[in-house]
């Protein structure tokens, strides 16, 4: 499939205007069970329902639904992902999976690892910033944002390198028991810049 794949979920959502801006009219949407209870805030109409009606009562609409055993492996968000993937897309936004309940909010986050070793595109929002995971390639981050941090999740994050930043490295190792590269700032009027030879890490984009 071409185009891109929002994924929204249960959790809770304050800073709709924000999350809004981030939403295109092709976007295919899936929401999860609970995340009914956002589709007029974002001012989005499903594509495709998921869940199994645990948060959220069937609306029973035209629109396609499955409907999820209560006892699966998989939680809603993670068969809407693996759904999306067997359906060809390659490009996923991830809205409604952070805050409330801590262990689905890291279920969900793991979600981004999935999608790396995929190899798609994926980005993660919550109410105070943007989530997505940075490898060999470089990606550069402006200074609109107020700081950004970045966290070893997957075990191995080595070759570190920052440039252009409060905090710079240089081929640097962040282990996972000892995460030391939080809230990090970009310099005024510059981009900074985000490398990882060996590995991955978890980069969030914290907005002013």
């Amino acid at each position: 499939m071409s185009g891109r794949c929002v994924i929204i979920g249960a959790a809770p959502i304050k800073n709709f205007r924000k999350i809004r801006t981030f939403l295109r009219s092709d976007d295919f949407v899936i929401v999860c069970d609970g995340g009914l209870n956002h589709i007029r805030k974002l001012k989005v109409r499903p594509n495709l329902i998921i869940g199994d009606f645990d948060s959220h009562k069937n609306p029973h609409s035209k629109i396609e639904t499955i409907v999820l055993p209560h006892e699966k492996d998989d939680t809603d968000s993670v068969f809407a992902l693996k759904t999306a993937l067997n359906r060809g897309f390659r490009d996923f936004l991830f809205i409604g999976m952070l805050g409330a309940r801590f262990d689905h909010a890291l279920g969900n986050l793991y979600m981004l690892l999935k999608c790396q070793n995929e190899g798609v595109k994926a980005l993660m929002l919550d109410d105070y910033s943007e989530l997505l995971l940075v490898g060999s390639e470089e990606v550069k981050i402006s200074d609109e944002y107020a700081y950004f941090s970045l966290l070893n999740i997957s075990g191995k994050a080595g070759g570190i390198t920052i440039k252009d930043a409060l905090y710079n490295l240089e081929n640097a190792i962040i282990p996972q028991e000892y995460q030391f590269g939080v809230s990090n700032e970009v310099l005024h009027g510059k981009k900074a810049s985000v490398s990882v030879k060996e590995g991955c890490l978890l980069l969030v984009k914290v907005w002013k």
